[in-house]
């Protein structure tokens, strides 16, 4: 007996003269058609392939032939024994050089056989559907047409798979009507490849169609059908088709299982996911490592990473997408010290890492901010050659941006020789992330004249750059960008315009907004919520929350830091008592430090010291910096020195940066006249370096942004700005205003008026006065806490001047209105001029004393919902 070496029996020894068609399946594939003009042509010893052919030592190797260094070893052999002739081998030629890439040898071959028999013809329409373009694949088949070769059904399969893989949908539907009317429009093979084709295409309605017009369906088919549901992002169709499949007697088999694993993740639902588990256990799939490993990240996607972890260590074996999907894992989740750690297993055994670990590992380095990893990481994709991957390069901009050192980022993405949109995102995205503001939107213009149309991960990029700057009329003009570029109805471009409005100042325009939206997700309702509180609108922020309660999406750790920061900016005790009760005994949601912090505050700034001390010593962990902080900030207001100096000790041994704590407990001890301790307190801070942030605000007129520091006069109007002040300051004495000057210590009244006189706030609102028509808002942006002084100022000069002033500072908005502010005193009352949660830098008794600086207690995280 001979060895089978293509893809039909061999010619009986008896065979008539005339050609017969040769094909895997003739009763299934096409019907025997005769070409008179060609068979008369041909010799009866053409159809007659000989024993001798099939058992010759060359036939068996090329059978066996893995690659071309092998190939071109055997092919002298072939010709030696004068077997080049024969069709079998002609065709196995055509089909090895084909299969191995090398169409030229593959035409090479096939060009010059006079008598062509149709398998040659379907082997190198396989090649070049395979290896080459579109066009040369399809310029192949219309050649075989005029050559009079009958298409067989494989002949079909191959193009629309090559049709699907480019998104061709044209040349695909051309494809399927050729298909049609050479009578396979029923044959279950070539409609499976129908509908890859349309899935593929995005198509998905019309593959659901073509599938259900198939009179018998495999389960080839529904795998397809469930996979281009799935792909394209149809998640709970795609689930609900594997429940449909079962029903009508199709058992999922192991493709089932990988393909709708990632749609329980996509739609963060563990609970299908562990279901689907089960039945893989039952199935006997759990040793398949495609299987374990979509496991593994279905897993991980769900939030449920030490699930996935026990799925991974009990993998017999591993591929390098089981290692990579379990490093992503931790990376995504956020565990990115333990991706780091399977990272380095996976170095230890010897495997190669891919471009997909080496961007699961940036991402983990990013995320640690630790930059001495990242240059390993950048060294060892240097060592494997990845180095020009654009893919890594991007996440290596990413990786150096977040590790705060943008101008590496930079350097980077000018020496890219290809940038694409992800680059320009990239690189947009680390500006902001950084408070570059005017390099992201420079970035941002740079990449529009490069005719790089922006997507929504750009905007979402550059519109939290925008809110940074607080300047409204910016803020109308990106938003008109995102409606020319179609991009309004994004869920999160949309949620980032609400956070940017509400940050803006345009509270209602947010509100608005929000309520338009047709979907919603869990960060745009946390975008409002604290909207609402950064604006003092406690109660509006707490009924949102309960709206959002009542609804579908549930509040993660992020929103109930948003409302208990509410409550704190509005003195709603009992509602944020309830609320930090409410997250675990309702949701299952641990507090975190930031969330602690936010709750001394909350108690602290209510006067209820005792209570909030027992609320430190009664936590589940060691409190934190911020938790200590926001304690002293409430002993600095109600003078509280035996708390306070409880509080400080166990700060400072935590080895805070900020100097502001110490001015803290300067304060307090100067305002109990303990003046030896105020001395010893200076003096650690002159030891330790502590310097204090100037105090700066901003204004917008007529297109540009006017800067002002605490008694700054570089200004070109400084001269008329302090006459205009003095006068106004006149002016609202005589209204009923009485300096704040306990807040300076060590100097006489009237230098400490007049220290009060040149902050950076009252000399943006006299600018902006003397600027502006009668009756126009102001709009003040300060990067500071606004000072007790200035807030009450600010009250007399909205009476005074009949003018509503809007100041942002680094916490929250001040509307001054007809001599009263939207923060009904709370948030300055007791202690005009300090920030309980996060103090200041430097000293009080500068010229710039109460402009204080630091973040509120939780503010990093709060914003995590836009910043990543």
């Amino acid at each position: 007996m001979g060895i089978s070496l293509l893809p039909f029996s061999p010619l009986s020894a008896t065979s008539s003269p005339s050609k017969q068609r040769v094909t895997p399946s003739p009763h299934s594939l096409s019907t025997s058609s005769s070409k008179p003009e060609r068979l008369l042509q041909l010799q009866p010893h053409r159809t007659y392939i000989p024993p001798h052919v099939y058992s010759h030592p060359s036939a068996i190797l090329l059978e066996i032939c893995s690659n071309m260094r092998e190939l071109n070893q055997i092919l002298p052999l072939i010709i030696k024994n004068g077997l080049y002739n024969e069709h079998l081998f002609q065709t196995k030629l055509v089909s090895l050089f084909s299969k191995f890439g090398n169409l030229a040898a593959a035409a090479a071959v096939f060009d010059p056989v006079e008598d062509k028999i149709d398998a040659l013809y379907h082997t190198l329409l396989k090649g070049h559907a395979k290896h080459s373009s579109i066009d040369e694949a399809m310029a192949f088949f219309n050649r075989m047409k005029q050559d009079e070769v009958r298409p067989v059904v494989y002949n079909f399969t191959y193009l629309l798979k090559t049709c699907g893989d480019n998104s061709d949908l044209k040349r695909g539907k051309e494809i399927h009507a050729q298909l049609v009317c050479n009578g396979f429009g029923s044959n279950v093979f070539v409609m499976t490849g129908v509908v890859n084709l349309y899935a593929k295409c995005r198509q998905v309605d019309d593959a659901w169609k073509m599938f259900n017009r198939m009179p018998q369906r495999d389960l080839v088919s529904w795998n397809t059908i469930i996979a281009g549901y799935a792909q394209n992002g149809l998640a709970r169709r795609a689930l609900e088709l594997v429940v449909t499949m079962q029903d009508q007697g199709q058992r999922p088999d192991s493709i089932t299982i990988v393909t709708i694993l990632p749609s329980c993740a996509d739609i963060g639902s563990p609970r299908i996911g562990k279901s689907i588990h089960g039945y893989v256990i039952r199935a006997g799939f759990v040793s398949l490592v495609n299987v374990s490993t979509a496991l593994v990240d279905m897993y991980s996607k769900c939030g449920l990473v030490r699930t996935a972890r026990l799925v991974f260590d009990r993998m017999h074996n591993r591929t390098l997408v089981s290692w990579n999907s379990m490093i992503d894992g931790y990376a995504q989740s956020g565990h990115s010290e333990e991706a780091m750690v399977v990272l380095q297993k996976m170095l230890d055994e010897g495997l190669e890492p891919t471009d997909v670990t080496i961007m699961a590992a940036l991402h983990a380095c990013a995320d640690l901010g630790d930059l001495e990893r990242g240059s390993f990481i950048l060294k060892l994709l240097n060592e494997i050659g990845l180095g020009s991957d654009l893919s890594v390069m991007n996440s290596l901009i990413a990786m150096y941006s977040k590790c705060k050192r943008v101008d590496m980022a930079a350097e980077i993405f000018e020496n890219l020789p290809e940038k694409t949109l992800v680059s320009w995102n990239a690189m947009i995205s680390g500006y902001s992330q950084n408070g570059c503001v005017n390099e992201a939107l420079t970035y941002f213009c740079k990449m529009q004249q490069k005719k790089m149309k922006p997507d929504s991960f750009t905007l979402v990029s550059i519109i939290p750059a925008l809110a940074d700057l607080s300047v409204l009329r910016q803020a109308k003009w990106i938003h008109g960008l995102a409606i020319r570029y179609c991009l309004e109805r994004n869920v999160f471009v949309m949620t980032a315009l609400v956070d940017m409005y509400a940050k803006c100042g345009g509270i209602h325009t947010a509100r608005k907004l929000f309520d338009m939206m047709h979907d919603r997700h869990v960060t745009t309702w946390n975008a409002m919520i604290d909207g609402y509180g950064t604006h003092g609108l406690g109660k509006a922020s707490v009924e949102l929350f309960e709206v959002m309660r009542r609804g579908f999406i549930k509040p993660n750790d992020i929103t109930f830091l948003c409302v208990l920061s509410a409550c704190s900016h509005a003195g709603l005790v009992e509602d944020g008592c309830r609320y930090f009760a409410m997250m675990k005994s309702d949701y299952g949601i641990e507090p975190a430090m930031d969330h602690y912090g936010t709750m001394v505050d909350l108690l602290g700034r209510a006067g209820k010291l005792d209570e909030a001390w027992d609320f430190i010593q009664k936590m589940p962990m060691e409190p934190g910096i911020s938790v200590l902080g926001a304690m002293l900030g409430a002993c600095r207001i109600h003078k509280n020195v035996e708390l306070g100096e409880k509080a400080a000790e166990r700060l400072f041994d935590l080895g805070p940066e900020e100097g502001g704590y110490h001015v803290l407990l300067s304060n307090i001890y100067a305002n109990a006249s303990m003046w030896d301790n105020v001395a010893k307190v200076r003096t650690m801070m002159e030891k330790k370096g502590l310097l204090k942030t100037p105090g700066c605000s901003l204004v917008e007129l007529r297109k540009q942004v006017h800067t002002f520091y605490s008694g700054s006069t570089d200004h070109p109007q400084s001269k008329r700005i302090y006459a205009a002040l003095e006068d106004l300051v006149d002016e609202i004495k005589a209204a009923g205003y009485v300096p704040v000057i306990n807040s300076i210590h060590d100097v006489e009244d009237d230098i400490k008026e007049q220290l009060l006189n040149s902050h950076s706030e009252k000399l943006a609102i006299t600018f902006a006065l003397i600027n502006t028509n009668p009756g126009t808002t102001i709009h003040i942006r300060k990067n500071l806490r606004v000072c007790g002084d200035c807030h009450e100022a600010t009250k007399y000069i909205s009476v005074v001047t009949g003018r509503e002033i809007i100041v942002r500072d680094m916490h929250r908005f001040h509307h001054f209105k007809n001599g009263t502010c939207s923060c009904d005193d709370y948030w300055t009352s007791s202690c005009p001029y300090m920030d309980l949660a996060s103090p200041p830098k430097g000293f009080v008794d500068s010229p710039a004393a109460s402009e204080t600086t630091a973040p509120a207690s939780g503010a990093s995280r709060k914003h995590m919902f836009l910043h990543g």
